[in-house]
């Protein structure tokens, strides 16, 4: 029987029958149909999910710096503002994790934005929830006093009780900055690739702070003679003469630590340390040699002339044996700087001869004014071993406030003004690796750090006078993740800020008097340039004409070049290094000066005509 057709008016027609391909098209236009109404519906809950997520990851940025503030003047206060944050960001992870949004993920250029911001969600949701509130519940019964000394003595009990909420909160947030640091940002663009950046420089900034809590927690107990009486050398460094890690060693003091306890045993003068010593305290590696000859091992004012404290400390610990007959627990090293710094907590001290020291005069009165003052080298060591044992007497009082003390130490640390080593190895290896420790620049996969390291070659104090400034800008560089060809330059300026008169005007003690060949109110500075790992020089220049001398030293290219710069006058060095690397960011590590305005840090991203300037 055939098929008919009834129309309107009642006639009847044979309608001929679908082929497969009409059939298939039909199927076609519904599956099509479908896949746009699944796409759009998709879209729109990713978007609405999205936007309400970004709601909430705005309102914890909104939040952050109350919680910043409140663990910093009253941890017992941060919880609440702790909890909203975790809330919020919690809210952004569960909006962010579902199966919708997981198979958006998978679609071109759009995926890996919403992988990226999925990705951010997750980690705030561990730092806060796993890590910093946890650690802050744990803390809620500590007071910031029970931080501070009392009559000489510092209560461990309250670091002792963090021990184990530091060490798991630690490993959350390191994770969570793992997590952060993973993000390829090559197709990220606009504010997902404006939130990335500004979410690695946040996460590793927490993950460093935690990270250094628990280490603190594991440390600062025993080191502090919990277990048992222990003795450290504290070197002050003077950066009016550069040595590559600060300064000469100009001072030393012997401390004791028992229970807590602390006291000052006795203080010496490098000078005193070094007379007698006619040839190396120890052997120094051939390729240290190379560098720095034997000097570091003959005089105690140039301990920290090895850029590497791990090498320092046991240098200064056995030099100092040999000379009194008395073997440290560990070495640390702070410079005027830092004491500035503890000084604006606790507050002016007296010295011994009535005067003030404060925040405001203490480098001007340590670096500078000690010399117009004592003509004699032994007067200038004693006026400045008083000056550093009257700060240290007022922190044993515990003057000042906690968050203040804390903020002072934590810039000191955070500027490489502060190094530690341990004598011994299982508290060494929980200090390495961190800002403490003091060792050379190590590059990684994104950054590629330089090291450049200045040294007085004067025999002055005339370092107090050189302003350097450091410039790194990318040349041939990708933002991508990718290995290839990539270099960097480097600029350094060196200017002397020294009176055009200096010859006459400052004392001889600090223009050095030409002794060692440097005419006076000029300075000589030698500077070692370690690249990074893997890196090397493919152009190198200097104003003067100056040649450079190559080497190596831990697996690093080593340039050094010397420049003398007369007052009121500029000089330049200029190294371009190269290397097949992922790095899209590059760092310069240089040595603390006296002036706290200077970052010792220089920073550059990959971009060609991008620079960091330290100024």
């Amino acid at each position: 029987m055939r098929r008919t057709n009834a129309t309107s008016s009642g006639d009847v027609r044979e309608q001929a029958p679908r082929s497969p391909l009409q059939r298939a098209g039909r199927v076609a236009v519904w599956v099509v149909g479908g896949l746009l109404i699944l796409t759009v519906a998709i879209a729109a809950w990713v978007g609405v999910r999205g936007a309400l997520a970004y709601q909430h990851l705005s309102a914890m940025r909104s939040l952050a710096p109350t919680a910043a503030a409140s663990v910093t003047s009253d941890p017992d206060q941060a919880t609440p503002v702790l909890e909203q944050l975790a809330a919020e960001a919690n809210a952004a992870h569960d909006l962010t994790s579902d199966p919708v949004w997981a198979l958006a993920e998978g679609t071109p250029w759009i995926g890996p934005q919403l992988a990226a911001f999925a990705t951010i969600a997750s980690a705030s949701d561990r730092v806060f929830a796993d890590s910093l509130l946890p650690l802050a519940t744990a803390a809620r019964d500590i007071s910031l006093d029970d931080l501070r000394p009392r009559d000489g003595r510092l209560d461990t009990t309250a670091l002792t009780t963090l021990a184990v909420p530091a060490q798991s909160a630690a490993a959350a947030a390191t994770g969570a900055a793992a997590d952060i640091d993973a993000i390829d940002p090559t197709p990220l663009v606009g504010a997902v690739a404006t939130a990335l950046d500004q979410a690695r420089g946040t996460f590793d900034t927490a993950a460093s702070a935690v990270d250094a809590l628990r280490r603190a927690t594991e440390l600062l107990p025993s080191m502090l003679g919990e277990d048992g009486p222990r003795t450290y050398l504290l070197l002050v460094q003077n950066n009016a003469e550069w040595r590559s890690l600060g300064g000469v060693s100009g001072t030393a003091i012997e401390l004791s630590a028992d229970h807590g306890a602390l006291s000052l045993v006795d203080t010496h003068s490098a000078t005193a340390l070094s007379r007698g010593i006619s040839g190396p305290v120890v052997e120094l590696p051939s390729d240290v040699q190379k560098i720095y000859e034997t000097r570091p091992a003959r005089y105690f004012h140039n301990l920290t002339q090895i850029p590497s404290f791990p090498t320092d400390g046991p240098l200064a610990r056995e030099m100092y044996r040999q000379q009194t007959g008395r073997e440290v627990d560990g070495v640390m090293a702070v410079d005027p700087v830092v004491l500035s710094y503890l000084l604006e907590a606790t507050g002016p001290v007296a010295l011994p001869d009535g005067e003030s020291l404060t925040r405001e005069n203490a480098v001007r009165l340590l670096l500078d004014d000690t010399y117009r003052r004592y003509a004699d080298p032994a007067a200038q060591d004693a006026f400045f071993a008083g000056a550093t044992g009257a700060v240290f007497e007022a922190l044993r009082e515990g003057r000042g406030s906690t968050p203040g003390l804390i903020a002072a130490l934590a810039r000191g640390v955070e500027e490489r003004r502060v190094l530690v080593w341990a004598a011994d190895p299982t508290e060494q290896a929980t200090i390495e690796g961190t800002t403490l420790a003091g060792q050379l620049p190590a590059t990684d996969g994104r950054t590629a750090r330089f090291g450049v390291y200045l040294n007085d070659g004067t025999g002055s104090k005339m370092s107090y006078y050189i302003a350097p400034k450091a410039e790194l800008g990318w040349g041939s560089c990708r933002t991508s993740s990718a290995a290839s060809a990539r270099d960097v330059t480097l600029t350094l300026t060196l200017s002397n800020t020294a009176p055009a008169d200096a010859a006459i005007s400052l004392p001889a003690y600090v223009t050095g008097n030409g002794v060692y060949g440097t005419a006076p109110g000029a300075a000589t500075v030698v500077t070692d340039v370690y690249l990074p790992e893997g890196w090397a020089p493919v152009a190198t220049s200097t104003s003067s004409g100056t040649e450079f001398t190559r080497s190596t030293l831990e697996g690093r290219e080593v340039l050094t070049v010397g420049a003398t710069v007369a007052p009121q006058a500029t000089a330049q060095i200029e190294i371009t290094a190269t290397a097949v690397s992922t790095a899209t960011d590059a760092e310069a590590l240089l040595t603390p000066t006296a002036d706290s305005t200077l970052s010792p840090t220089v920073r550059a991203a990959c971009a060609g005509a991008t620079g960091a300037v330290l100024q």
